[in-house]
């Protein structure tokens, strides 16, 4: 088993890019199978906490700009029209599946959360403390760019205490973080630590790892493959043109079905059609249509004849019809409206 003592920068990044999210899936199976143990400090934890939600603002906020400032250039820029329209289109699209990503920012900030969460926590020793502020003293890694390096110090000589701790055979230990400035070589092969931190790695029992997806390769590279290819594949979400364009369908199926209706009874007399509607109408009497407005949609049924065909705008079964009704309102209600809106 390898015990791995992941930096919070580490998990912050992975929540943000999700293409890394198959990454979390792996590091949960080898927990599962014991091939892996978290070893997390408190520190960790409440820094995790602390950023999570700047982390799932930022990711949609961030791209969102970016798509304004595209589309803004595009508008300047002018050229083909035709084209200009289909790109911005495509980017409306693009756009409107952003809260999308931002959600499964939020669900890979919950999963690490909960991994976190469900692992012992690490307290800091009272010598592990004044070893992190001896190292302020001497100016020693991760001291020495001069700033304030107390929590990645305090998380190093954690590390080390850990490993002192658990001497049994066979136990492995590896030290995962993004954080190069303080942790690794300056000025050379970033995958190398800090000559000041050298002495708590190995090539065996102690390993320094800047990628998380290498370490887990190391541990068992046929379960990393297999897992990231489970868990590659992704539902792509429909675009606003797909949902806009299947909106329009099914709002002119229940539109014409309701035509129909009233076409039925024109035809019975049970609706009369005259030349204008008079409020309040006899109590009674048959119930109306403007001559006008029925000339109008009749053509109006022409023209959804001709863009649907006769076959996909009816007769419904009651099953059909309930079918037909639901997907529209659950359209609508995805675009903005409430729950239920099937006006036509």
């Amino acid at each position: 088993m390898v015990h791995v003592l992941v930096d919070t920068c580490v998990w912050l990044d992975l929540a943000k890019d999700t293409r890394q999210a198959a990454v979390i899936g792996v590091v949960e199976q080898m927990i599962q199978q014991k091939l892996v143990a978290l070893v997390v400090p408190r520190l960790v934890l409440e820094e995790f906490g602390r950023n999570r939600a700047r982390i799932a603002t930022e990711s949609a906020k961030s791209m969102s700009s970016h798509f304004r400032l595209v589309k803004d250039a595009i508008d300047r820029v002018g050229g083909d029209k035709r084209r200009t329209r289909a790109v911005l289109r495509h980017l409306d699209d693009v756009n409107q599946k952003l809260p999308l990503v931002g959600g499964t920012v939020s669900n890979v900030l919950d999963q690490i959360e909960r991994m976190l969460e469900a692992t012992p926590l690490l307290e800091p020793s009272d010598a592990a403390k004044l070893k992190a502020a001896q190292r302020a003293v001497d100016k020693r890694a991760p001291f020495h760019r001069d700033r304030n390096s107390m929590a990645d110090a305090l998380l190093i000589e954690m590390y080390s205490e850990y490993i002192r701790a658990n001497t049994a055979a066979g136990q492995r230990f590896a030290f995962v973080t993004h954080n190069k400035n303080d942790f690794s070589l300056v000025n050379g092969n970033h995958k190398l630590p800090h000559p000041d931190l050298a002495d708590r790695f190995s090539r065996i029992k102690s390993r320094y790892f800047i990628n998380l997806p290498e370490l887990l390769h190391r541990i068992d590279p046929t379960l990393v493959s297999d897992v990231m290819l489970e868990q590659s594949w992704t539902q792509e979400p429909r675009g606003l043109t797909e949902i806009l364009e299947a909106e329009d369908l099914f709002s002119s199926q229940v539109w014409y079905d309701r035509h129909s209706g009233m076409a039925s009874r024109v035809k019975e007399g049970s609706t009369k059609i005259v030349d204008k509607e008079t409020y309040p109408r006899p109590r009674g009497g048959p119930d109306t249509i403007q001559r006008d407005i029925w000339q109008a949609a009749l053509k109006a049924a022409k023209r959804t004849e001709r863009r649907y065909g006769k076959k996909n705008l009816g007769p419904w079964t009651d099953f059909e019809w309930g079918m037909i009704n639901g997907k529209l309102s659950a359209l609508r209600w995805a675009l903005g409206d409430e729950w239920d809106m099937l006006d036509t």
